[in-house]
């Protein structure tokens, strides 16, 4: 670890609902003193004048697939955390369906084994859940593991949980958070072969979110938060899609208290089912993106806290898997290095609050995960933290794209934001495009 002292000074600094200008100390990796004007403790202190700066704390992002192991020609570790660091994610949580797949304390271990060497951002993992795992559910630690993920939809291998007793008993069995992929497997099956039969493998993308239905997504998430409620048991269910969804959660609680909590992603607030003529299979995700009613409802339901948490979803595919027909293109997409950048677009178009942002990409994921001193610019917690020029107008292309698939479905947007600078742990990992060889990253724990 880099444990270097660092002084951020004259910062318009974001937290917790408000803004105010101010220095910000760091020591030992941790937030020292936050005040209207802080000295130099030493000579030795780094000095970093943010005079029209915001400083955020650190993005959490809890959805993440970085393909290692055994996808790593589409990705890995080392290359999507670097891309992560680059647009302001300082943490993020990854998702079990990689080869082999984490369903067992062996694989989740070596995963863990393969981030404390490569990743430039802290790290945790979701431990995978499947129809004949339990034994090795219960031997989680709830402390050190970020939480259980189910797939209720199709994904890779064996990863489909789709026996209704085994998903109560899992649901009934387990104290660990739950996050769920809600998509209903028959409704999308029986889709799929009626657009088959009439166009073989090409079917048009404008299908796409008609196969994975609002129909499929509601059947399935209605059912987990049924499951919930019965159990118990703390549910989370990742990316919502449509505005139908929203119903099924509440903004009348804090989060604090909510046992069954809800996410949406940067692509289902930025494209609707207009873009698919346009960006085609780079924008095909499960769920699907769908239309724009539904992206105005999605947003506004991130406004009033139904949905409280905002995400990635990062998967990404090489160039060459996702220029096939339809049934052969693979679903997902590269986001993480883009999100932060996005989401400050539409500050700027009037949509929604910095502090707001913040409250959803910063704060919410560290309560609803119970991170450890994180998720937050406070004295004593864990120094990660982002300065972001509002008016430094930057356009995504080739040259300065850092996912190791090379590619990015913002291709030619250009954002009026930019972050210029990034410490995770204390330690200046990136700053204005150039990655430093620092790896200060630590897993991430959490208070339960």
């Amino acid at each position: 670890m880099i444990m270097e002292s660092v002084l951020i000074k004259n910062a318009n600094i974001v937290n917790e609902g408000e803004i105010f200008n101010g220095d910000v100390y760091i020591e030992n990796g941790f937030f020292k003193e936050i005040a209207p004007q802080i000295s130099a403790k030493s000579p030795d202190v780094q000095i970093f004048d943010a005079e029209g700066k915001y400083l955020l704390p650190g993005v959490i992002d809890d959805q993440v697939h970085f393909r290692e192991p055994g996808l790593t020609h589409k990705a890995n570790i080392e290359t999507e955390s670097r891309a992560a660091i680059a647009g302001g994610i300082t943490s993020f949580i990854e998702m079990p369906n990689t080869v082999p797949q984490t369903t067992t304390i062996e694989k989740l271990e070596e995963k863990f084994a393969i981030a404390a060497k490569t990743s430039s951002a802290n790290y945790s993992f979701m431990f995978g859940g499947t129809n004949d795992n339990l034994e090795e559910i219960l031997k989680v630690d709830s402390k050190n593991v970020a939480g259980l993920k189910l797939f209720l939809g199709s994904s890779t291998g064996n990863m489909l949980v789709d026996d209704p007793e085994v998903l109560e008993k899992i649901f009934s069995s387990t104290d660990l958070l739950i996050s769920v992929h809600c998509e209903d497997e028959q409704t999308i099956r029986n889709n799929t072969e009626t657009y088959k039969k009439q166009y073989g493998d090409d079917i048009p993308l404008k299908y796409h979110p008609i196969i994975r239905s609002e129909e499929a997504c509601y059947l399935s998430s209605s059912r987990a938060v049924e499951l919930a409620k019965k159990t118990g048991a703390r549910l989370h269910v990742f990316h919502l899609s449509t505005a139908k969804e929203l119903e099924l959660f509440t903004n009348k609680i804090p989060l604090k208290e909510k046992k069954i909590t809800a996410e949406v992603c940067i692509h289902h607030l930025w494209f609707s089912d207009k873009d698919y003529d346009t960006k085609g299979t780079h924008i095909k995700w499960n769920p699907a993106v769908k239309t724009a009613n539904d992206r105005e409802a999605l947003f506004q339901g991130l406004l009033d806290d139904k949905l409280d948490v905002i995400a990635t979803d990062h998967a990404p595919h090489t160039a060459e898997e996702k220029d096939n027909v339809y049934t052969k293109a693979p679903s997902g997409g590269p986001l993480v290095q883009h999100a932060l950048p996005a989401m400050l677009e539409f500050y700027h178009q009037g949509k929604i609050s910095i502090e707001k942002i913040v409250e959803k990409m910063s704060h919410n994921p560290a309560i609803l995960f119970q991170v450890e001193k994180r998720g937050y610019i406070k004295e004593g917690y864990c120094a990660d933290a982002v300065l972001v020029d509002l008016n430094a107008p930057w356009t995504v292309n080739k040259d300065n794209i850092a996912y190791k698939c090379g590619w990015s479905p913002f291709e030619g947007t250009t954002f009026k934001s930019r972050i210029t600078h990034t410490f995770v742990n204390g330690a200046l990992v990136y700053k204005n495009f150039k990655f430093y060889d620092v790896k200060n990253a630590q897993r991430l724990t959490f208070d339960r």
